[in-house]
Protein backbone atom coordinates (compact mmCIF):
# COMPACT_ATOMS: atom_id res chain seq x y z
CA UNK A 1 0.00 0.00 0.00
CA UNK A 2 1.23 3.49 -0.86
CA UNK A 3 0.14 6.80 0.61
CA UNK A 4 0.40 10.56 0.25
CA UNK A 5 -0.91 13.60 2.10
CA UNK A 6 -2.48 16.81 0.84
CA UNK A 7 -3.45 20.01 2.60
CA UNK A 8 -6.86 21.15 1.42
CA UNK A 9 -6.87 24.79 2.38
CA UNK A 10 -10.61 25.33 1.80
CA UNK A 11 -13.81 23.74 0.56
CA UNK A 12 -12.90 24.51 -3.06
CA UNK A 13 -9.76 22.40 -2.70
CA UNK A 14 -11.84 19.49 -1.38
CA UNK A 15 -14.18 19.83 -4.35
CA UNK A 16 -11.18 19.80 -6.72
CA UNK A 17 -9.94 16.62 -5.07
CA UNK A 18 -13.33 15.02 -5.70
CA UNK A 19 -13.13 16.00 -9.37
CA UNK A 20 -9.58 14.72 -9.66
CA UNK A 21 -10.43 11.30 -8.24
CA UNK A 22 -13.54 11.03 -10.42
CA UNK A 23 -11.06 10.82 -13.31
CA UNK A 24 -8.87 8.24 -11.58
CA UNK A 25 -11.22 5.62 -10.16
CA UNK A 26 -12.72 2.72 -12.06
CA UNK A 27 -15.18 -0.13 -11.64
CA UNK A 28 -14.32 -2.30 -8.65
CA UNK A 29 -12.74 0.47 -6.57
CA UNK A 30 -13.88 0.72 -2.96
CA UNK A 31 -13.11 4.10 -1.34
CA UNK A 32 -13.35 4.50 2.39
CA UNK A 33 -13.94 8.07 3.63
CA UNK A 34 -12.85 8.47 7.23
CA UNK A 35 -12.92 11.51 9.50
CA UNK A 36 -14.83 13.42 12.15
CA UNK A 37 -18.12 15.16 11.46
CA UNK A 38 -17.51 18.17 9.21
CA UNK A 39 -14.07 16.97 8.16
CA UNK A 40 -14.97 16.99 4.46
CA UNK A 41 -16.21 13.48 3.66
CA UNK A 42 -19.60 14.55 2.35
CA UNK A 43 -18.15 17.52 0.47
CA UNK A 44 -15.71 15.20 -1.28
CA UNK A 45 -18.41 12.62 -2.08
CA UNK A 46 -20.76 15.28 -3.48
CA UNK A 47 -18.02 16.73 -5.71
CA UNK A 48 -17.00 13.27 -6.86
CA UNK A 49 -20.54 12.32 -7.86
CA UNK A 50 -21.25 15.61 -9.64
CA UNK A 51 -18.02 15.32 -11.59
CA UNK A 52 -18.78 11.73 -12.51
CA UNK A 53 -22.24 12.85 -13.68
CA UNK A 54 -20.87 16.03 -15.32
CA UNK A 55 -23.76 17.80 -13.61
CA UNK A 56 -23.08 20.58 -11.09
CA UNK A 57 -26.73 20.53 -10.05
CA UNK A 58 -26.94 16.81 -9.30
CA UNK A 59 -28.88 16.21 -6.10
CA UNK A 60 -26.67 14.28 -3.69
CA UNK A 61 -28.69 13.58 -0.55
CA UNK A 62 -26.91 12.27 2.50
CA UNK A 63 -27.32 8.49 2.80
CA UNK A 64 -27.22 8.71 6.61
CA UNK A 65 -30.75 7.36 7.00
CA UNK A 66 -31.07 5.30 3.80
CA UNK A 67 -27.51 3.96 4.33
CA UNK A 68 -26.95 3.74 0.57
CA UNK A 69 -27.72 5.91 -2.44
CA UNK A 70 -27.06 4.54 -5.93
CA UNK A 71 -26.26 6.58 -9.04
CA UNK A 72 -26.34 5.29 -12.64
CA UNK A 73 -23.51 7.39 -14.04
CA UNK A 74 -20.66 6.93 -16.53
CA UNK A 75 -19.46 4.37 -14.01
CA UNK A 76 -22.21 3.35 -11.53
CA UNK A 77 -21.51 4.66 -8.03
CA UNK A 78 -23.00 3.50 -4.72
CA UNK A 79 -22.61 5.98 -1.84
CA UNK A 80 -22.76 4.25 1.56
CA UNK A 81 -22.95 5.92 4.96
CA UNK A 82 -22.35 3.30 7.65
CA UNK A 83 -22.71 5.62 10.66
CA UNK A 84 -25.96 3.95 11.74
CA UNK A 85 -24.95 0.42 10.74
CA UNK A 86 -25.58 -1.97 13.63
CA UNK A 87 -23.47 -4.87 12.36
CA UNK A 88 -21.03 -5.39 9.52
CA UNK A 89 -23.08 -8.33 8.25
CA UNK A 90 -25.79 -5.86 7.17
CA UNK A 91 -23.60 -4.90 4.22
CA UNK A 92 -24.70 -8.09 2.47
CA UNK A 93 -28.33 -7.06 2.72
CA UNK A 94 -27.48 -3.64 1.28
CA UNK A 95 -26.07 -5.20 -1.89
CA UNK A 96 -22.51 -4.06 -1.33
CA UNK A 97 -20.85 -6.88 -3.28
CA UNK A 98 -23.14 -6.37 -6.27
CA UNK A 99 -22.52 -2.61 -6.24
CA UNK A 100 -18.75 -3.13 -6.17
CA UNK A 101 -18.88 -5.65 -9.02
CA UNK A 102 -20.80 -3.15 -11.17
CA UNK A 103 -19.10 0.10 -10.23
CA UNK A 104 -17.47 2.20 -7.52
CA UNK A 105 -18.39 2.22 -3.82
CA UNK A 106 -17.87 5.34 -1.71
CA UNK A 107 -18.09 4.38 1.96
CA UNK A 108 -18.35 6.97 4.73
CA UNK A 109 -17.54 5.70 8.23
CA UNK A 110 -15.79 2.56 6.90
CA UNK A 111 -14.52 1.72 10.38
CA UNK A 112 -18.08 0.60 11.25
CA UNK A 113 -17.64 -2.44 9.00
CA UNK A 114 -13.89 -2.62 8.40
CA UNK A 115 -13.77 -6.41 8.50
CA UNK A 116 -16.46 -6.70 5.81
CA UNK A 117 -14.86 -4.27 3.36
CA UNK A 118 -12.22 -5.27 0.81
CA UNK A 119 -8.74 -5.31 2.31
CA UNK A 120 -7.41 -3.81 -0.94
CA UNK A 121 -9.38 -0.60 -0.68
CA UNK A 122 -8.55 3.04 -1.12
CA UNK A 123 -8.71 5.12 2.06
CA UNK A 124 -9.14 8.88 2.35
CA UNK A 125 -8.66 10.03 5.94
CA UNK A 126 -9.71 13.65 6.60
CA UNK A 127 -8.59 15.69 9.61
CA UNK A 128 -9.12 19.34 10.49
CA UNK A 129 -6.06 21.56 10.13
CA UNK A 130 -6.45 25.28 10.74
CA UNK A 131 -9.06 26.68 8.38
CA UNK A 132 -8.73 23.68 6.09
CA UNK A 133 -8.33 19.94 6.12
CA UNK A 134 -5.56 17.48 5.63
CA UNK A 135 -6.26 14.30 3.72
CA UNK A 136 -4.17 11.17 3.71
CA UNK A 137 -4.74 8.97 0.68
CA UNK A 138 -3.74 5.31 0.92
CA UNK A 139 -4.29 2.60 -1.64
CA UNK A 140 -3.02 -0.52 -3.35
CA UNK A 141 -0.30 0.13 -5.89
CA UNK A 142 -2.37 0.05 -9.09
CA UNK A 143 -5.11 2.31 -7.76
CA UNK A 144 -2.58 4.61 -6.11
CA UNK A 145 -0.79 5.07 -9.45
CA UNK A 146 -4.05 6.15 -11.09
CA UNK A 147 -4.72 8.64 -8.30
CA UNK A 148 -1.18 9.99 -8.38
CA UNK A 149 -1.45 10.42 -12.15
CA UNK A 150 -4.64 12.44 -11.82
CA UNK A 151 -3.06 14.65 -9.18
CA UNK A 152 -0.04 15.14 -11.45
CA UNK A 153 -2.40 16.37 -14.16
CA UNK A 154 -3.84 18.87 -11.70
CA UNK A 155 -0.33 20.10 -10.93
CA UNK A 156 0.44 20.32 -14.66
CA UNK A 157 -2.67 22.46 -15.22
CA UNK A 158 -1.70 24.70 -12.33
CA UNK A 159 1.81 25.19 -13.70
CA UNK A 160 0.32 25.98 -17.12
CA UNK A 161 -1.78 28.79 -15.62
CA UNK A 162 -5.05 26.93 -15.05
CA UNK A 163 -4.92 26.08 -11.32
CA UNK A 164 -8.69 25.85 -10.82
CA UNK A 165 -9.77 24.46 -14.18
CA UNK A 166 -12.77 22.16 -14.25
CA UNK A 167 -11.93 18.66 -15.46
CA UNK A 168 -14.38 16.24 -17.02
CA UNK A 169 -13.92 12.83 -18.59
CA UNK A 170 -14.08 13.01 -22.37
CA UNK A 171 -13.03 9.62 -23.68
CA UNK A 172 -10.58 6.80 -23.69
CA UNK A 173 -9.73 4.66 -26.68
CA UNK A 174 -8.42 1.26 -27.54
CA UNK A 175 -4.95 2.37 -26.50
CA UNK A 176 -3.67 3.63 -23.15
CA UNK A 177 -4.51 7.25 -23.95
CA UNK A 178 -7.24 9.14 -22.13
CA UNK A 179 -8.77 12.54 -22.73
CA UNK A 180 -10.42 15.18 -20.56
CA UNK A 181 -12.33 18.33 -21.42
CA UNK A 182 -10.86 21.29 -19.54
CA UNK A 183 -13.13 24.18 -18.55
CA UNK A 184 -11.31 27.44 -17.88
CA UNK A 185 -12.46 30.17 -20.24
CA UNK A 186 -11.89 30.29 -23.99
CA UNK A 187 -10.77 28.71 -26.18
CA UNK A 188 -12.00 25.27 -25.18
CA UNK A 189 -9.21 22.84 -24.33
CA UNK A 190 -8.55 19.11 -24.20
CA UNK A 191 -6.14 17.31 -21.88
CA UNK A 192 -4.35 14.45 -23.61
CA UNK A 193 -3.03 11.96 -21.07
CA UNK A 194 -0.60 9.61 -22.80
CA UNK A 195 1.96 8.15 -20.45
CA UNK A 196 4.96 6.51 -22.05
CA UNK A 197 4.27 2.98 -23.28
CA UNK A 198 5.57 0.21 -21.08
CA UNK A 199 7.61 -2.31 -23.08
CA UNK A 200 5.78 -5.48 -24.01
CA UNK A 201 7.14 -8.97 -24.61
CA UNK A 202 10.01 -9.24 -27.06
CA UNK A 203 8.67 -10.54 -30.38
CA UNK A 204 11.42 -10.12 -32.95
CA UNK A 205 14.97 -8.78 -33.26
CA UNK A 206 15.00 -7.82 -29.58
CA UNK A 207 12.00 -5.51 -30.05
CA UNK A 208 8.41 -5.46 -28.78
CA UNK A 209 5.25 -4.80 -30.79
CA UNK A 210 5.20 -1.00 -30.52
CA UNK A 211 8.77 -0.77 -31.78
CA UNK A 212 8.20 -3.17 -34.65
CA UNK A 213 4.98 -1.48 -35.77
CA UNK A 214 6.35 2.03 -35.14
CA UNK A 215 3.59 2.87 -32.66
CA UNK A 216 4.24 6.13 -30.81
CA UNK A 217 5.63 5.41 -27.36
CA UNK A 218 5.39 8.97 -26.04
CA UNK A 219 3.80 12.29 -27.03
CA UNK A 220 6.75 13.61 -29.06
CA UNK A 221 5.36 12.31 -32.39
CA UNK A 222 1.98 13.94 -31.72
CA UNK A 223 3.62 17.30 -31.08
CA UNK A 224 5.76 16.96 -34.21
CA UNK A 225 2.97 15.90 -36.59
CA UNK A 226 0.61 18.55 -35.21
CA UNK A 227 3.21 21.20 -35.96
CA UNK A 228 3.81 19.82 -39.45
CA UNK A 229 0.12 19.71 -40.32
CA UNK A 230 -0.52 23.20 -39.00
CA UNK A 231 2.43 24.56 -40.98
CA UNK A 232 0.86 23.09 -44.11
CA UNK A 233 -2.46 24.80 -43.37
CA UNK A 234 -4.41 21.82 -42.04
CA UNK A 235 -6.57 21.92 -38.90
CA UNK A 236 -4.64 19.97 -36.29
CA UNK A 237 -4.89 20.96 -32.61
CA UNK A 238 -2.72 23.78 -31.32
CA UNK A 239 -0.73 22.78 -28.24
CA UNK A 240 -1.04 25.21 -25.30
CA UNK A 241 1.11 23.41 -22.74
CA UNK A 242 3.13 20.21 -22.69
CA UNK A 243 5.19 17.95 -20.48
CA UNK A 244 6.96 15.55 -22.79
CA UNK A 245 8.37 13.44 -19.95
CA UNK A 246 5.03 12.92 -18.21
CA UNK A 247 3.13 12.55 -21.48
CA UNK A 248 0.70 15.40 -20.86
CA UNK A 249 -0.53 17.81 -23.53
CA UNK A 250 -3.06 20.61 -23.19
CA UNK A 251 -4.39 21.00 -26.72
CA UNK A 252 -6.99 22.87 -28.71
CA UNK A 253 -10.52 21.51 -28.71
CA UNK A 254 -11.52 21.24 -32.37
CA UNK A 255 -15.12 20.48 -31.47
CA UNK A 256 -17.32 17.45 -31.02
CA UNK A 257 -19.09 17.12 -34.36
CA UNK A 258 -17.81 14.34 -36.57
CA UNK A 259 -18.41 13.22 -40.14
CA UNK A 260 -21.38 10.96 -39.33
CA UNK A 261 -25.03 11.92 -39.02
CA UNK A 262 -27.16 11.45 -35.91
CA UNK A 263 -27.84 7.81 -36.87
CA UNK A 264 -24.15 7.07 -37.31
CA UNK A 265 -24.24 7.07 -41.11
CA UNK A 266 -21.57 8.72 -43.28
CA UNK A 267 -22.30 12.28 -44.43
CA UNK A 268 -21.26 12.39 -48.08
CA UNK A 269 -20.09 16.01 -48.10
CA UNK A 270 -17.90 15.48 -45.05
CA UNK A 271 -16.28 12.29 -46.30
CA UNK A 272 -15.70 13.98 -49.65
CA UNK A 273 -13.91 16.89 -48.03
CA UNK A 274 -11.85 14.49 -45.92
CA UNK A 275 -10.66 12.56 -48.98
CA UNK A 276 -9.89 15.84 -50.75
CA UNK A 277 -7.72 16.75 -47.77
CA UNK A 278 -5.76 13.52 -48.28
CA UNK A 279 -5.28 14.43 -51.93
CA UNK A 280 -3.88 17.81 -50.93
CA UNK A 281 -1.67 16.29 -48.23
CA UNK A 282 -0.24 13.61 -50.50
CA UNK A 283 0.54 16.06 -53.30
CA UNK A 284 3.08 17.93 -51.15
CA UNK A 285 6.65 16.64 -50.68
CA UNK A 286 7.10 14.53 -47.54
CA UNK A 287 9.17 15.73 -44.58
CA UNK A 288 11.21 13.39 -42.40
CA UNK A 289 12.65 15.29 -39.45
CA UNK A 290 10.66 17.72 -37.30
CA UNK A 291 12.16 19.70 -34.43
CA UNK A 292 10.01 19.43 -31.30
CA UNK A 293 12.16 21.03 -28.61
CA UNK A 294 15.80 21.83 -27.94
CA UNK A 295 17.71 18.68 -28.77
CA UNK A 296 14.55 16.71 -29.65
CA UNK A 297 13.86 15.91 -33.31
CA UNK A 298 11.16 13.47 -34.37
CA UNK A 299 12.16 11.31 -37.33
CA UNK A 300 9.01 10.04 -39.04
CA UNK A 301 9.51 6.28 -39.50
CA UNK A 302 8.85 4.27 -42.63
CA UNK A 303 5.92 1.95 -42.99
CA UNK A 304 8.49 -0.69 -43.74
CA UNK A 305 8.40 -4.43 -44.29
CA UNK A 306 8.69 -5.17 -40.58
CA UNK A 307 5.81 -2.86 -39.66
CA UNK A 308 3.56 -4.16 -42.42
CA UNK A 309 4.18 -7.80 -41.52
CA UNK A 310 3.92 -7.41 -37.74
CA UNK A 311 0.47 -5.89 -38.28
CA UNK A 312 -0.67 -8.58 -40.68
CA UNK A 313 0.53 -11.18 -38.16
CA UNK A 314 -2.45 -10.19 -35.98
CA UNK A 315 -4.73 -12.10 -38.35
CA UNK A 316 -2.82 -15.34 -37.99
CA UNK A 317 -1.90 -14.91 -34.30
CA UNK A 318 -5.28 -13.78 -32.95
CA UNK A 319 -8.11 -14.10 -35.46
CA UNK A 320 -7.33 -17.51 -36.95
CA UNK A 321 -7.05 -19.43 -33.61
CA UNK A 322 -10.27 -17.76 -32.42
CA UNK A 323 -12.10 -18.51 -35.68
CA UNK A 324 -11.34 -22.20 -35.97
CA UNK A 325 -10.20 -23.20 -32.49
CA UNK A 326 -6.61 -24.08 -33.32
CA UNK A 327 -3.50 -22.08 -34.24
CA UNK A 328 -1.95 -21.85 -37.66
CA UNK A 329 0.44 -24.60 -38.65
CA UNK A 330 4.06 -23.86 -39.44
CA UNK A 331 3.32 -24.39 -43.14
CA UNK A 332 0.35 -22.00 -43.03
CA UNK A 333 2.44 -19.32 -41.34
CA UNK A 334 5.31 -19.71 -43.81
CA UNK A 335 2.98 -19.46 -46.80
CA UNK A 336 1.07 -16.49 -45.37
CA UNK A 337 4.18 -14.42 -44.71
CA UNK A 338 5.74 -15.41 -48.04
CA UNK A 339 2.65 -13.99 -49.76
CA UNK A 340 3.03 -10.73 -47.86
CA UNK A 341 6.72 -10.56 -48.71
CA UNK A 342 5.84 -10.69 -52.41
CA UNK A 343 3.12 -8.05 -51.98
CA UNK A 344 5.52 -5.77 -50.14
CA UNK A 345 8.08 -6.27 -52.90
CA UNK A 346 5.48 -5.03 -55.38
CA UNK A 347 5.24 -1.79 -53.40
CA UNK A 348 8.94 -1.05 -53.86
CA UNK A 349 8.49 1.73 -56.41
CA UNK A 350 5.11 2.99 -55.24
CA UNK A 351 4.42 6.60 -54.29
CA UNK A 352 5.16 7.25 -50.61
CA UNK A 353 4.24 10.18 -48.42
CA UNK A 354 2.98 11.06 -44.94
CA UNK A 355 0.39 8.58 -43.63
CA UNK A 356 -1.79 9.74 -40.77
CA UNK A 357 -2.27 5.99 -40.04
CA UNK A 358 -5.85 6.02 -38.67
CA UNK A 359 -7.64 8.55 -40.85
CA UNK A 360 -11.25 7.49 -40.32
CA UNK A 361 -14.43 8.68 -38.62
CA UNK A 362 -13.36 8.62 -34.94
CA UNK A 363 -10.41 10.89 -35.76
CA UNK A 364 -12.01 13.38 -38.13
CA UNK A 365 -14.04 16.38 -36.91
CA UNK A 366 -16.38 18.62 -38.86
CA UNK A 367 -16.22 22.39 -38.32
CA UNK A 368 -19.21 23.72 -40.22
CA UNK A 369 -18.43 27.35 -39.42
CA UNK A 370 -15.11 27.18 -41.31
CA UNK A 371 -14.41 27.25 -45.04
CA UNK A 372 -12.98 24.69 -47.43
CA UNK A 373 -10.61 22.08 -46.07
CA UNK A 374 -10.40 24.01 -42.80
CA UNK A 375 -13.74 22.40 -42.01
CA UNK A 376 -11.89 19.11 -41.47
CA UNK A 377 -10.24 18.81 -38.06
CA UNK A 378 -7.64 16.06 -37.66
CA UNK A 379 -6.77 14.27 -34.42
CA UNK A 380 -5.03 11.06 -33.31
CA UNK A 381 -2.13 11.11 -35.76
CA UNK A 382 0.76 10.29 -33.41
CA UNK A 383 1.45 7.02 -35.26
CA UNK A 384 2.05 8.76 -38.60
CA UNK A 385 4.62 7.23 -40.93
CA UNK A 386 5.99 7.58 -44.44
CA UNK A 387 4.50 4.91 -46.68
CA UNK A 388 2.18 4.17 -49.62
CA UNK A 389 -0.30 7.03 -49.92
CA UNK A 390 -3.01 4.50 -50.72
CA UNK A 391 -3.06 3.40 -47.07
CA UNK A 392 -4.84 6.49 -45.72
CA UNK A 393 -7.30 6.42 -48.62
CA UNK A 394 -8.12 2.81 -47.75
CA UNK A 395 -8.50 3.79 -44.10
CA UNK A 396 -11.16 6.37 -44.99
CA UNK A 397 -12.92 4.65 -47.89
CA UNK A 398 -13.18 1.44 -45.84
CA UNK A 399 -13.93 3.12 -42.52
CA UNK A 400 -13.40 0.46 -39.84
CA UNK A 401 -16.34 1.63 -37.72
CA UNK A 402 -18.82 2.70 -40.40
CA UNK A 403 -20.21 0.86 -43.40
CA UNK A 404 -19.28 2.70 -46.59
CA UNK A 405 -21.40 1.33 -49.42
CA UNK A 406 -19.91 0.70 -52.83
CA UNK A 407 -21.49 3.79 -54.41
CA UNK A 408 -20.00 6.13 -51.84
CA UNK A 409 -16.67 4.29 -51.90
CA UNK A 410 -16.43 4.73 -55.68
CA UNK A 411 -17.34 8.39 -55.34
CA UNK A 412 -14.64 8.96 -52.74
CA UNK A 413 -12.04 7.17 -54.83
CA UNK A 414 -12.98 9.34 -57.80
CA UNK A 415 -12.70 12.52 -55.72
CA UNK A 416 -9.24 11.58 -54.47
CA UNK A 417 -7.97 10.64 -57.92
CA UNK A 418 -9.32 13.88 -59.43
CA UNK A 419 -7.65 15.92 -56.67
CA UNK A 420 -4.32 14.20 -57.29
CA UNK A 421 -4.49 14.60 -61.05
CA UNK A 422 -5.28 18.29 -60.64
CA UNK A 423 -2.07 18.69 -58.59
CA UNK A 424 0.27 17.07 -61.14
CA UNK A 425 1.18 13.72 -62.63
CA UNK A 426 -0.45 10.73 -60.96
CA UNK A 427 -0.30 7.02 -61.80
CA UNK A 428 -3.89 5.92 -61.30
CA UNK A 429 -3.28 2.26 -62.22
CA UNK A 430 -0.45 1.85 -59.71
CA UNK A 431 -2.48 3.67 -57.08
CA UNK A 432 -5.48 1.35 -57.47
CA UNK A 433 -3.24 -1.71 -57.14
CA UNK A 434 -1.61 -0.24 -54.04
CA UNK A 435 -5.02 0.68 -52.61
CA UNK A 436 -6.16 -2.94 -52.74
CA UNK A 437 -2.94 -4.14 -51.11
CA UNK A 438 -3.15 -1.57 -48.33
CA UNK A 439 -6.85 -2.25 -47.81
CA UNK A 440 -6.10 -5.95 -47.44
CA UNK A 441 -3.23 -5.24 -45.06
CA UNK A 442 -5.37 -2.97 -42.89
CA UNK A 443 -8.28 -5.38 -42.67
CA UNK A 444 -6.03 -8.34 -41.84
CA UNK A 445 -4.69 -6.22 -38.99
CA UNK A 446 -8.14 -5.10 -37.82
CA UNK A 447 -9.56 -8.62 -37.73
CA UNK A 448 -6.77 -9.57 -35.34
CA UNK A 449 -7.14 -6.40 -33.28
CA UNK A 450 -10.87 -6.96 -32.68
CA UNK A 451 -10.15 -10.44 -31.31
CA UNK A 452 -7.16 -9.25 -29.27
CA UNK A 453 -9.28 -6.52 -27.68
CA UNK A 454 -11.90 -9.13 -26.77
CA UNK A 455 -9.64 -11.94 -25.60
CA UNK A 456 -6.72 -10.11 -24.02
CA UNK A 457 -8.16 -6.75 -23.01
CA UNK A 458 -11.71 -7.70 -22.04
CA UNK A 459 -13.30 -5.35 -24.60
CA UNK A 460 -15.75 -7.51 -26.59
CA UNK A 461 -17.68 -4.52 -27.96
CA UNK A 462 -15.24 -4.13 -30.84
CA UNK A 463 -16.29 -7.51 -32.25
CA UNK A 464 -19.38 -5.84 -33.76
CA UNK A 465 -17.07 -4.46 -36.45
CA UNK A 466 -15.90 -7.91 -37.59
CA UNK A 467 -18.54 -8.52 -40.32
CA UNK A 468 -17.78 -5.14 -41.87
CA UNK A 469 -14.05 -5.81 -41.72
CA UNK A 470 -14.44 -9.05 -43.65
CA UNK A 471 -16.74 -7.43 -46.18
CA UNK A 472 -14.04 -4.86 -46.82
CA UNK A 473 -11.35 -7.54 -46.96
CA UNK A 474 -13.25 -9.52 -49.55
CA UNK A 475 -13.50 -6.43 -51.76
CA UNK A 476 -9.79 -5.70 -51.32
CA UNK A 477 -8.94 -9.22 -52.43
CA UNK A 478 -10.70 -8.80 -55.79
CA UNK A 479 -7.56 -7.30 -57.38
CA UNK A 480 -5.54 -9.88 -59.27
CA UNK A 481 -2.35 -9.05 -57.37
CA UNK A 482 -4.06 -10.38 -54.24
CA UNK A 483 -5.23 -13.71 -55.68
CA UNK A 484 -2.62 -15.70 -53.66
CA UNK A 485 -3.79 -14.10 -50.41
CA UNK A 486 -7.44 -14.74 -51.26
CA UNK A 487 -6.67 -18.39 -52.00
CA UNK A 488 -4.74 -18.72 -48.72
CA UNK A 489 -7.68 -17.25 -46.75
CA UNK A 490 -10.06 -19.72 -48.34
CA UNK A 491 -7.76 -22.67 -47.69
CA UNK A 492 -7.25 -21.58 -44.05
CA UNK A 493 -11.03 -21.38 -43.51
CA UNK A 494 -11.05 -17.61 -43.04
CA UNK A 495 -13.11 -16.94 -46.17
CA UNK A 496 -15.68 -19.12 -47.89
CA UNK A 497 -14.80 -20.32 -51.36
CA UNK A 498 -16.65 -18.72 -54.25
CA UNK A 499 -18.27 -22.06 -55.09
CA UNK A 500 -19.77 -22.16 -51.58
CA UNK A 501 -21.48 -18.80 -52.00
Amino acid sequence: MKSLERLLKDEAATIELGEDLALALKKGDCVGLSGDLGAGKSTFARAFLRAMADDEGLEVPSPTFTVVQSYELRIPVAHFDLYRLADASELDELGFDEALAEGICLVEWPEKAAEALPAERIMLSFTHEGEGRRVRITGPDAAFERIARSLAIRAFLSDAGYPHAGRRHLSGDASVRAYERIHDGEPAKIMMDAARHKPGPILQDGKYYQQLAHIAEDVVPFVAISELLRQRGFAAPAIYARDLDLGLLLIEDLGAEGILDAEGRPVVERYSEAVRLLGRLHAAPPERDIAVADGIVHHIPDFDRTAIKIETSLLIDWYLPWKRGRPASHAERSEYFAIWDRLIDSLGSTEKNLLLRDFHSPNILWRAERDGLDRIGIIDFQDAMIGPTAYDVASLVQDARVTIDRELADRLMGTYIAERKASGSFDETAFLRDWHIMAAQRNCKLAGIWVRLKERDGKPGYMKHMPRTFGYLQHALTHEVLTPLRDWCIKAGILASESAN
